[in-house]
């Protein structure tokens, strides 16, 4: 898809969040009781779980990898990326580490937590695109940046380790006008206080999600219920606005 002649002129950027995704069938993997598939966050989502028990780590990852070819993009992706294509200034976030917003044409994400589609060399940190047949088995994988292959890890930003590309998303949200959630709980730093910022700078927010996050009164503006609905009719009235 290519941007259209009449661009509008905001600068908008949106964060989505875990929200989004579960509406295509994405699972959390994060139970009620705080479990990860039945396993504690400290045994599968932290640097020192890799090191303790790589196996484990590894066979969580994977079963997360395989289930993106399961799963297809939502009408709030969709939404979204016909947004992008009427805006001169655009910028979109994500918490979430699957493909979605980019297999509904959103041609340029910031994946803060990471993603699970690429994987990542221990020695050079550089990431490769490993979806074959071949990438998604138990075994461990190797890289192809190194002249001794190096083992891969998941390209994913563990509880402890920064999140990626925050310079970039900061600079962004410095200049945004229009600051719309999508998705997001408000439980998890540094996403949650990103509309602080939105509004301290005099920008918009806007809100639009299952069910009341702890943030929600840092918004001026707030739809609840389910993002593929809401947003391509959202989308028509920011259209007019923006």
């Amino acid at each position: 898809m290519e941007k259209t002649e009449h661009m509008l002129s905001k600068r908008v950027v949106v964060l989505t969040g875990a929200g989004i995704s579960a509406e295509s069938g994405v699972r959390t993997f994060r139970d009620n009781d705080g479990l990860w598939e039945n396993h504690r966050i400290e045994d599968v989502a932290t640097p020192e779980a890799w090191r303790a028990d790589p196996e484990l780590v590894w066979q969580f990852y994977q079963a997360r990898r395989k289930q993106l070819l399961e799963v297809e993009p939502n009408p709030a992706h969709f939404a979204l990326a016909e947004l992008e294509l009427s805006l001169e200034h655009f910028t979109l976030i994500t918490q979430n580490v699957d493909d979605l917003h980019e297999r509904a044409g959103s041609s340029n994400v910031i994946h803060m937590h990471g993603r699970l589609n690429t994987l990542r060399c221990e020695q050079t940190n550089r990431n490769e695109i490993r979806m074959s047949e071949d990438d998604l088995q138990n075994e461990f994988l190797s890289c192809t940046c190194c002249s001794e292959p190096s083992r891969l890890r998941p390209d994913i930003v563990w509880f402890g380790e920064t999140p990626m590309e925050m310079p970039t998303i900061y600079a962004a949200l410095e200049k945004c006008e229009v600051f719309i959630v999508v998705g997001s709980s408000g439980h998890v730093y540094p996403a949650a206080g990103m509309v602080n910022i939105a509004k301290m700078i005099g920008a918009k927010t806007i809100l639009v999600n299952l069910d009341e996050p702890l943030n929600a009164y840092d918004f001026d503006e707030i739809h609840y219920g389910k993002a593929g609905e809401l947003l391509p009719r959202l989308l028509q009235t920011w259209m007019k606005e923006f």
